[in-house]
């Protein structure tokens, strides 16, 4: 894991409504990101992490405080630099797998380099590439129906690295899955985190948290507490 920090917050507070309906979902949250970390993200549901995950995946802007990327201060961007930031860096997998039901695993991955106006065979072959780095080429004519719940999410996790974004935010990439295929995703999203891919996770599970190398955990719109070389000090999680 490399030591240079790549993301950076200060003071970051979140305020939905307003007057007597205002509600602060962060507080001033300071938070520091090493490029290629994988941080696991918990805390208990109203605690702030998935409106910070929104944050950082530059869905949603802060009420205040600053947001620095790259060197770069975010929340001074306008929404369509931010979608532009979004589409080159980050790379988003759910717990819902979002693929469209009726389309081959195949043009599932392609969706993104569509949206980037690649040409078809640069993105036949970019999307191929990405099935095979998670071990379902043999798969990329199957539509959704046809694969497995571990399979789909293999599928989303492909749909985001295929544009090799710099960053991967996976909002609890387990929570539809049995065990078996749990530690699966597991293993692929700590290999992808072996390329250089940093890797936010979101996740109410500490046997996968137990992954990562960072854990940072929320309470009450705040960063409560940060463990870091988790996984360095165990020797890994398996």
């Amino acid at each position: 894991m490399a030591t240079d920090r790549l993301i950076a917050l200060r003071g970051v507070t979140k305020v939905f409504g307003e007057g007597d309906a205002a509600f602060q979902a962060l507080r001033g949250v300071d938070l520091d990101i090493a490029r290629g970390d994988f941080a696991a993200v918990m805390g208990p549901s109203g605690s702030g992490k998935s409106t910070m995950m929104n944050i950082l995946g530059c869905l949603d802007t802060p009420t205040a405080g600053t947001f620095q990327f790259e060197g770069f201060n975010v929340e001074r961007l306008s929404r369509d630099e931010r979608a532009l930031l979004r589409r080159k860096y980050f790379g988003f997998v759910f717990q819902g797998f979002n693929l469209l039901a009726r389309t081959s695993a195949l043009e599932n991955v392609e969706l993104p380099l569509l949206y980037r106006g690649e040409k078809p065979a640069a993105r036949r072959q970019l999307a191929m590439a990405a099935l095979e780095q998670v071990g379902l080429a043999r798969w990329w004519d199957h539509t959704p129906a046809e694969l497995s719940g571990g399979q789909q999410q293999r599928v989303a996790i492909a749909r985001a690295i295929v544009t090799q974004p710099t960053v991967l935010l996976a909002d609890e990439p387990t929570g539809n899955l049995d065990t078996t295929n749990s530690l699966e995703i597991m293993q692929l999203l700590t290999q992808l985190n072996k390329t250089g891919i940093t890797v936010l996770m979101v996740t109410h599970e500490l046997e996968m948290a137990a992954f990562a190398h960072t854990i940072v955990r929320f309470r009450d719109g705040l960063v409560a507490s940060i463990d870091h070389d988790l996984n360095r000090a165990a020797g890994g999680a398996m």
